[in-house]
């Protein structure tokens, strides 16, 4: 008997009908002889609804409070879960974050996890109890609701596999698996029977949506095994995310983009030790996530720095920036906005000639700009204009996977 841990997401959890096809995953666990702890997310668009009723009080909220309401739509969903596994005469506890509690750090939004006690859990399952934990969620140590970022359902469940040793993580979505793609609107996309955690890791952070890339590094970190599979299709084998490799590996694994993505240049900054330092200093401090970084040499004593942040956090960027402005000592500070990140994975890139090639010309034969490059042993990014983005990664499928 080993422990599983089962992870719903929210179009999985989005209505009765579908609560029933989840319960009947978890009882098929269960009656397997598994201990089952399951993680969920909000119903549907429930996350969604609740920010949107945040901004007719306010569009400038207070951090706590946000986590406080964004995370009750997790707490409706275990509610239900429990009861209607009673219905069908199991015995099932719905925990919040606080009630486990998987305690985190007081960074509201984006808190990370420190670490998850166990006794109340493990008191569960030793009472033959399937635990029901809200994802998305925790508690710092002064007892304030924090919340992981979007998508944080998913770390929920793989950090509870790593805490409790379970045997494997199984997260549950619409799609029966990880593709080159995503097949919503790429055609002809195939579905990949295995992925390394380094692969997934980058088409996570690079924009797919199936998988939270956090969770991947914690999966990576305490090597659990991670299935993706379909909550409506039964049997359904899905893929394994893991560090099992297959024997030949293809040119690339997968194409992604990542929406919303906006760039910002320092211009005319010293070209003297330490002056890149402070410039990312001063955005670490500010919880700025940077992702492409591009430095250039210009004149004889400066250098451009050019930088890409989620378009959410632009306007906080520039605003730190400019107010900094002449302590940096730059010329200008000028951004573009409306851009997507646009990517191809897969390991090795680096030593398979001509793959840049090929994507840049997939590009060109659709006439579509490129407006920065980064590459990596495992990826090469581009960045295009946001409504090209669909059309570049199509093409780029096609023609990698043809």
């Amino acid at each position: 008997m080993g422990i599983i841990i089962q992870k719903f997401g929210g179009s999985s959890v989005a209505n009765t009908e579908k609560l029933e096809q989840v319960a009947q995953k978890i009882i098929a666990e269960k009656i397997s002889g598994n201990k089952v702890i399951v993680v969920v997310s909000a119903q549907g668009k429930t996350t969604d609804r609740l920010i949107s009723e945040e901004k007719e009080i306010t569009d400038n909220p207070s951090r706590r409070e946000h986590d406080v309401l964004v995370s009750t739509g997790e707490q409706i969903t275990i509610s239900k879960l429990a009861m209607l596994l009673h219905q069908k005469g199991y015995k099932a506890v719905s925990l919040t974050g606080w009630q486990v509690p998987i305690v985190t750090n007081s960074e509201f939004g984006n808190s990370r996890i420190r670490y998850i006690h166990k006794a109340t859990i493990l008191d569960l399952l030793s009472s033959d109890n399937i635990v029901i934990v809200a994802g998305f969620q925790g508690v710092d140590e002064n007892l304030n609701i924090t919340t992981l970022g979007r998508g944080g359902s998913d770390t929920t469940a793989v950090a509870l596999a790593a805490n409790f040793e379970a045997d494997r993580c199984d997260i549950y979505t619409d799609v029966d698996g990880v593709y080159t793609a995503d097949p919503r609107f790429v055609k002809n996309v195939k579905r990949l029977d295995k992925v390394s955690y380094d692969e997934m890791l980058e088409l996570a952070s690079l924009g797919a949506k199936v998988l939270h890339n956090r969770c991947v590094e914690i999966g990576k970190k305490y090597n659990v095994p991670i299935f993706v599979k379909s909550t409506f299709e039964k049997n359904n084998i899905g893929t394994l995310i893991s560090n099992e490799k297959p024997l030949e590996d293809l040119v690339i694994n997968g194409v992604a983009k990542d929406d919303n993505i906006s760039r910002i240049t320092i211009v005319g900054l010293e070209n003297k030790i330490g002056k890149t330092y402070e410039l990312f200093k001063l955005l670490a401090e500010n919880n700025i996530n940077i992702d492409i970084i591009v430095q250039a040499f210009g004149e004889t004593f400066i250098k451009n720095i050019t930088f890409t942040v989620k378009m959410t956090d632009l306007n906080r960027t520039l605003k730190i920036l400019n107010a900094n402005k002449d302590k940096l000592n730059c010329k200008e500070i000028i951004h573009a906005e409306n851009l997507s990140k646009v990517s191809i994975v897969g390991v090795g890139i680096a030593n398979k000639p001509g793959v840049a090639s090929k994507m840049f010309e997939a590009l060109c034969e659709k006439n579509i700009n490129m407006h920065m490059i980064s590459t990596s042993e495992i990826k090469i990014s581009v960045l295009v204009d946001i409504e090209d983005a669909p059309n570049a990664v199509n093409t780029i499928h096609e023609k990698f996977f043809k």
